[in-house]
């Protein structure tokens, strides 16, 4: 569904923006993708509106996490980005499944602070981006998803999200869009 308009309390989810993601060969240049992430964390900082930045580091129990070795991934795997220019009132969640939302306290920090809808951005589309669009449609927020902020290891999984799963749980616009719209938010 086309962006529409945004609700006064939004908050912006950057995933998985960190050294060993943005590393990986992707569909989309990944630096452009930081671009536009860094404009809407820049554009919602400057709102007062909640910005939290999401890495992932290892995986969930079970037989998968077995398989998937972490060794041998450099110190700084994790590492958010610099470009991403961290700052003090940024919510920093780590998560070790594909959505932000499981086991991280993420849903109560943004109930807290009355935010109904997210902007969500980052890599992989088909994974990290994906999971916590369902998530946070599942917990009844408004969904709205960044599209040139966003990019996957493989250009089908990134049109299959952008393409059958968004349109069911969400709304879908450029950065630009998006930050146009802060200024005006849903009365």
């Amino acid at each position: 569904m086309p962006l529409s308009l945004l609700d006064p309390i939004s908050a912006l989810i950057l995933i998985d923006l960190q050294h060993g993601i943005v590393s990986l060969p992707t569909a989309h240049p990944a630096a452009d993708v930081v671009r536009h992430a860094n404009a809407l964390a820049d554009a919602f900082r400057s709102h007062d509106l909640p910005v939290v930045l999401v890495n992932v580091s290892g995986t969930p129990p079970g037989r998968v996490a077995q398989a998937r070795s972490t060794a041998g991934r450099p110190a700084n795997w994790s590492d958010l980005v610099p470009e991403l220019d961290q700052q003090p009132q940024d919510h920093r969640v780590t998560k070790r499944s594909w959505g932000a939302f499981t086991a991280t306290g993420l849903d109560v920090y943004l109930k807290q602070r009355g935010v109904t809808q997210v902007v969500i951005a980052g890599i992989a589309t088909s994974m990290g981006v994906e999971s916590t669009a369902r998530q946070a449609h599942e917990l009844g927020y408004n969904v709205t998803l960044a599209i040139d902020a966003m990019t996957d290891t493989s250009l089908d999984a990134h049109l299959n999200s952008l393409t059958r799963i968004f349109p069911k749980i969400s709304e879908t616009g450029s950065a630009q869009a998006i930050i146009e719209l802060l200024g005006h938010p849903l009365a």
